[in-house]
């Protein structure tokens, strides 16, 4: 099997009667579709009515289209029907605005966007932005007829075909468009299949749950993969519900749960229960739990948060995972590297650092291709690509200690990054953003600690002309609208300080260490209008 599609197929083909997705009752009423399972069969013939649709319509190998569909079961079988006739599928976050949006199609140059129908406008509106001669589809219906012939259509898809571009949050500028073959999907599924120690696979068996959205690579490249290269259930709730969240997984009779170092701290919240250990849940898989809270929450529910580490770049040619005693509960710890990985942790001058001591991750293949299984590069960006490559290695840019005994911890990130509730946020991307208002002189935004989630937002804006104090919450919620109206509603500012400067580098660069440690300290600051309760997810 060369192709997501066929290997889709193939366990369908298998298990026509089985349990493929499973829709839970607070998803199904959260997007008006029924609450029940939806077998093999019925989805390949979903799948293969579509295929049929795209095929006729002229989309083929070498086509992009995008998906703006949430986590609703049209998305992967849109998803399985383009990768059938070898188009490439670009997720889009629902979450996006104008600004966003207009990037995002310029820069893929998707043929086609399939939406939910209340997008559409917002999308044909950032394609004329961009210049890009786009269509849009309801999925009701048929597809618009492509505007253009596949470009390689003369070929036939397979391993080293693009499947997917996911866009991962820049750190110094636009967010990356990653490209994705199917070879580095069905390696992700292979490797989750293979697991062992702590959380092994059952072929057939596994219920997996996960609130990770669709346009994230833990779930399109992990939890469906294995799903369709091990067999069992896909159960992809709308979002994370704390409050139902049991009920979900009670109800789904979920045996493996997919989760973000938010969740736990949410869910032990909650009083105890003589039904905390009423599941069926096995184990985890996850990254980022709070160290104070990894034992407790095993303690309390029962189960094992098995923490690993990967990139959307590296996928599954590099994850690293704690399935294996000792676990270091509590230490940040994320295992030790197998086989099929090779790494280095240096220091700023690229020298190897002794154990104990922090350094850049960086990472690669084992074998002659290092970057088997990896992702392609970025799209349109070749220079950043090879950068991230100097030496022959993948540079992670996250920093990570190891001791003696070759088990690997967390220490912090160095890319220039806030990291909210499981989101990436480039700095850089908000400040551009901030920077059009017309009350605002520059912006400079950082991460300030959140005790529940992670990183918050928060910018300190240097204003046009003076702010009085008894204006200032008035002009930073205009600030934040206007943010809003551009931005996902996670990348907004929680918190705005009014500032009259802030710490620049000698060439008038931000001071990126310096503005993190005093973003750390404004929210308790008069001059800082706290401005969380106006971000909300939006309909």
């Amino acid at each position: 099997m060369s192709t997501v599609h066929q290997r889709f197929a193939a366990t369908a083909r298998r298990a026509p009667e089985g349990e493929f997705l499973f829709v839970d009752a607070v998803t199904a009423e959260v997007y008006g579709i029924p609450a029940a399972p939806v077998t093999w069969a019925a989805a390949a013939a979903e799948v293969e009515r579509l295929r049929q649709q795209y095929a006729q319509a002229g989309y083929g190998h070498g086509h992009r289209v995008g998906l703006l569909l949430e986590n609703r079961p049209a998305f992967l079988f849109h998803w399985f029907a383009l990768n059938a006739v070898g188009a490439s599928v670009v997720p889009i976050n629902a979450e996006m605005r104008s600004a966003e949006l207009e990037y995002l199609i310029g820069h893929s140059e998707i043929a086609l966007a399939v939406t939910l129908p209340q997008r559409a406008a917002d999308l044909q509106d950032a394609a004329r932005a961009a210049g890009v001669p786009m269509g849009t589809w309801d999925a009701v219906g048929s597809p618009p007829r492509a505007t253009s012939a596949a470009p390689a259509a003369a070929t036939a898809p397979g391993l080293a075909t693009e499947c997917a571009l996911l866009y991962t949050s820049g750190t110094t500028g636009r967010p990356k468009g990653c490209r994705l073959t199917n070879e580095y999907f069905l390696r992700a599924g292979d490797w989750y299949a293979g697991l062992d120690g702590v959380c092994p696979v059952r072929p057939d068996r596994e219920r997996i749950i996960t609130p990770l959205p669709l346009n994230h690579v833990n779930a399109m490249a992990f939890s469906t993969m294995v799903v369709l290269t091990a067999g069992g259930c896909l159960i992809q709730l709308d979002r994370f519900h704390p409050k139902s969240w049991w009920h979900s997984v009670r109800e789904s009779r979920a045996s493996i749960v997919h989760y973000l170092g938010v969740m736990p701290a949410m869910l032990l919240s909650a009083p105890a229960s003589e039904a905390d250990r009423a599941h069926s849940v096995r184990w985890g898989f996850g990254a980022g739990v709070d160290r104070k809270n990894h034992g407790v929450f095993e303690q309390r529910f029962g189960f094992p948060l098995v923490e690993a580490w990967a990139m959307t770049e590296t996928g599954a040619a590099a994850c690293i995972m704690a399935n294996h005693e000792p676990r270091h509960i509590g230490t940040s710890c994320f295992g030790k590297p197998e086989s099929f990985v090779e790494l280095r942790l240096v220091d700023e001058a690229g020298e190897d650092v002794p154990a104990g001591v922090p350094g850049e991750l960086l990472v690669r293949s084992s074998g002659p291709d290092p970057r088997r299984y990896f992702f392609s590069g970025y799209l349109k960006d070749d220079k950043a690509t090879d950068e991230a490559w100097e030496g022959g290695w993948f540079h992670t840019g996250d920093m990570v200690r190891r001791d003696d005994a070759g088990s690997m911890f967390f220490v912090d990130r160095k890319k220039n990054v806030i990291r909210r509730s499981g989101e990436n946020i480039s700095a850089v991307e908000v400040e551009s953003v901030l920077n059009q208002h017309p009350a605002v002189k520059s912006a400079a935004v950082a991460a300030t600690p959140d005790a529940v989630r992670g990183d918050e937002v928060l910018a300190c804006i240097i204003p046009r002309d003076p702010v009085p104090e008894a204006q200032r919450a008035a002009v930073a919620a205009a600030i934040v609208q206007h943010a809003l109206a551009q931005l996902a509603y996670y990348k907004a500012p929680g918190y705005v300080a009014f500032v009259d400067e802030v710490p620049l580098t000698s060439s008038q660069k931000i001071q990126r260490g310096q503005l993190r440690e005093l973003a750390r300290t404004l929210p308790s600051k008069p001059c800082c209008i706290d401005t969380r309760t106006m971000k909300k997810r939006q309909a």
